[in-house]
């Protein structure tokens, strides 16, 4: 993991809000508590990060897998 990413983890782990926008989907879900997935600027997918990583929508659509 990159140290921007470690350090993300850390401010996560003392509490502190952080903004991340990111394309590299699978370690944004690693170090966020939520997520959201955007299309032509609207909001087409949220929740937390644990259950959008397993949603079968996100992974065919975004992740091509």
């Amino acid at each position: 993991m990159s140290k921007v990413f470690q350090s993300i983890q850390r401010l996560r782990e003392r509490g502190v809000t952080v903004l991340l926008v990111e394309q590299h989907v699978p370690v944004a879900l690693k170090v966020s508590d939520r997520a959201y997935a955007l299309e032509n600027g609207r909001i087409v997918l949220s929740g937390a990060s644990e259950e959008v990583a397993s949603n079968e929508k996100l992974r065919e659509h975004y992740l091509g897998i």
